[in-house]
């Protein structure tokens, strides 16, 4: 599956199952609140906190799914072709940071 494909896929079931998009303000909050949640399994599984029995379930590919489910919503309603956005912004970090990594002291 590719971006463009999510995306496709992202709206259908919006017009299957949801009355319709969430607007923006409402989804961007949703999508703090779902990084909220990758950000307390990531702090408390790899980090330095002790992991909760209760999150000790928590499954962190969903916790990613539902993050990368509401980006392709944002993108979907806001004319954003994520694919393309995704290459070209590849295409920058390539050509800006590969030297600058390789020569980061701290990395080595």
């Amino acid at each position: 599956m590719n971006i463009q494909n999510a995306q496709q896929q992202v709206d259908e079931w919006i017009k299957a199952h949801g009355v319709r998009y969430f607007n923006e303000l409402t989804n961007m909050a949703q999508l703090t609140e779902e990084v909220g949640e990758v950000a307390r399994i990531i702090a408390r599984r790899y980090g330095e906190q002790s992991e909760k029995e209760s999150d000790k379930n928590k499954d962190l590919g969903e916790e990613l799914a539902d993050v990368l489910f509401v980006l392709l919503c944002l993108a979907n309603q806001t004319g954003v072709d994520l694919e393309a956005s995704f290459q070209k912004k590849l295409d920058i970090k390539t050509k800006r940071d590969h030297d600058r990594h390789h020569n980061n002291k701290k990395l080595q």
